[in-house]
């Protein structure tokens, strides 16, 4: 069975981040891929994932050159 998905409030704590700052990465871009239907805003766990995973950094000068 599919993971279902989740709203802003449902994933921000997957983020670790508020429903506020999610919001607001939307509109720069920099967050986990989100999913619009209508006014409405899903998050797709395995996209949060993917989005950690290629956030991730063994040091402070390899998150800088990236």
């Amino acid at each position: 069975m599919a993971n279902p998905l989740l709203d802003t409030k449902g994933a921000s704590p997957l983020v670790g981040a508020t429903p506020g700052t999610l919001e607001n990465w939307r509109t720069q871009g920099v967050g986990p891929k989100f999913i619009k239907c209508g006014r409405r805003v899903y998050y797709d766990p395995a996209d949060i994932e993917a989005w950690k995973e290629a956030n991730r950094f063994q040091s402070t000068s390899e998150a800088e050159a990236a």
